[in-house]
């Protein structure tokens, strides 16, 4: 008996899957610009600030909302969210001196700014210039940007140290070590080293980095912040934000059952109980011993019930490990502001990407291939180990492949490129029927990591341009990526960007 498909169907808000219901414009826009392409909403993004807002409401804080630039290239996305109303208090976090040139001229108050991770002295030297807040992850970097200070007589810089390597009270909470922040035990000295540097810096807030989403590892690191928020005090500094950084997830699936479902099956195909569910049996991580189930499965959870916004509110209510009172209540209590820097979480439903099917055909075995015009680094699906389905978006009036007695074909999507590991993703996928040379498939949700953080150009194949799409007058319209301005939204659509469901 054949097995039943594992579908891992993937969680479309309105906004999105309006958008992917607009076969006809979907269809000349590839035609037009190519494939793969990248579609985004910049108004999901606003949403997404609204969701995390009503969450401070909730807890009666303050502080800024920051999207972490890397999840995403876009301009269309930064200057939505420069363009955010002053009740969103949005700004970016920025990771490299391009980000911030990007930020800068996508309309982005230097105020609203983060200069974090790894620096160039040219990044630090624009940050300070600008006015940007620059979290600082070694002392060594505090001491090159109050030389560059007082080298180019520049204002005093505000700055957040990021600290890192916490100890929990009581019982051991384990924390993965991480590479970015000073050491929780080398506060005595950078503090000293802040006190040494006064008269280039002003200390702001202090941040953490945690590489986890464990609510008790980040409620020991927040707890612990308050508690050196209230040593620089005492010091005569006067910080007054905490930055919790990112870390709220993503729920990428509809459907809880089907990701238990799948991953039990992966298991029993890694052990050779069923046939197997990927390409040469690659395990995710998980290998058979002798019958013995070995190694971690390397996959995000792509079905979570409590991420982004609720994620916050489970953190901010959560008791503090020593003091018991929830995080939030503390917070409050000492008038800190609090800051976050999400980026999958905010451009959640923020964007699909498209690519046109170019070949079908039987495999070494009786699987079916579908080969696409795009590649692996197109779509990050595998390097990020997010398993969901794409969507099927057949060419209007073109004929049908035959129908699929059972509903549904299982298939692999190969890439574009000359490579046997081009595979844009190694597990069989079931689609509704078999998909047919010019249809196309929709990967959803791909704006946060997913669209081009690992983008490239190998032999020279063209790398996915970016449309911004809007509703505007009950239709459907766009502009290239780098040619939206959020006044697109509320003025008439010129021809170009006419485009209606």
């Amino acid at each position: 008996m054949r097995p039943s498909p594992l579908y891992l169907e993937p969680r479309l808000e309105p906004r999105l899957r309006s958008l992917l219901d607009t076969t006809d414009l979907l269809h000349t826009l590839v035609d037009a610009l190519g494939s793969p392409l990248n579609l985004l909403l910049p108004e999901q993004l606003a949403d997404n600030l609204a969701r995390f807002r009503s969450v401070y409401r909730k807890h009666r804080l303050t502080g800024r909302i920051h999207f972490a630039h890397k999840a995403n290239r876009s301009s269309a996305l930064v200057r939505r969210l420069a363009a955010a109303d002053a009740a969103a208090d949005a700004g970016l976090d920025v990771a490299s001196l391009g980000e911030l040139q990007h930020a800068l001229g996508a309309g982005c108050a230097p105020e609203r700014i983060l200069a974090t991770g790894p620096k160039t002295r040219e990044f630090l030297w624009l940050a300070a210039r600008t006015g940007a807040t620059v979290h600082l992850d070694t002392l060594a970097e505090l001491d090159e940007l109050a030389d560059l200070v007082r080298k180019h007589a520049l204002p005093r810089v505000p700055v957040m140290p990021r600290l890192s390597g916490f100890h929990s009270p009581g019982v051991t909470v384990l924390t993965r070590p991480s590479r970015f922040g000073v050491p929780a035990d080398e506060l005595d000295a950078l503090l000293d080293a802040l006190e040494r540097h006064r008269d280039t810096v002003e200390l702001t807030g202090v941040a953490y980095h945690l590489d986890t989403t464990g609510i008790g590892e980040k409620a020991v690191a927040l707890e612990a912040c308050i508690r050196i928020m209230d040593e620089c005090h005492r010091r005569g500094l006067h910080p007054r934000t905490i930055d919790i950084g990112g870390g709220f997830g993503v729920n990428y699936l509809a459907d809880a059952a089907q990701w238990e479902r799948y991953t039990t099956a992966l298991t029993d195909a890694v052990l050779g109980r069923r046939p197997p569910l990927t390409w040469q049996g690659h395990g995710y991580g998980l290998r058979n011993e002798s019958g013995t189930l070995r190694g971690t499965l390397g996959l995000y959870p792509a079905h979570r019930p409590v991420v982004a916004e609720a994620y916050l509110d489970e953190l901010l209510s959560h008791p503090a490990p020593t003091l018991g009172r929830p995080l939030a209540t503390l917070l409050l209590e000492n008038m800190y502001d609090l800051a976050v820097e999400p980026g999958r979480a905010l451009v959640d439903q923020c964007g699909a990407t498209l690519a046109r099917v170019l070949e079908v055909r039987r495999g070494p075995g009786a699987e079916q291939l579908v080969r696409l015009e795009m590649n692996a680094r197109d779509a990050g699906l595998e390097d990020h180990g997010v398993l969901m389905d794409p969507v099927l978006i057949p060419r209007s009036g073109a004929p049908a492949t035959p129908a699929i007695p059972d509903g549904s074909v299982g298939v692999h999507l190969l890439g574009n490129l000359c490579l046997e590991a081009d595979l844009i993703t190694r597990r069989v996928v079931h689609l509704p029927r078999l998909p047919a040379p010019g249809d196309l498939l929709a990967f959803a949700n791909t704006a946060g990591y997913l669209m081009d953080f690992n983008a490239g150009g190998p032999i020279r194949q063209p790398v996915a341009r970016k449309v911004a799409a809007y509703r505007q007058d009950g239709a459907w319209h766009w502009r290239l990526d780098e040619q939206y301005w959020p006044l697109d939204t509320a003025g008439p659509a010129t021809p170009q960007g006419d485009g209606r469901a």
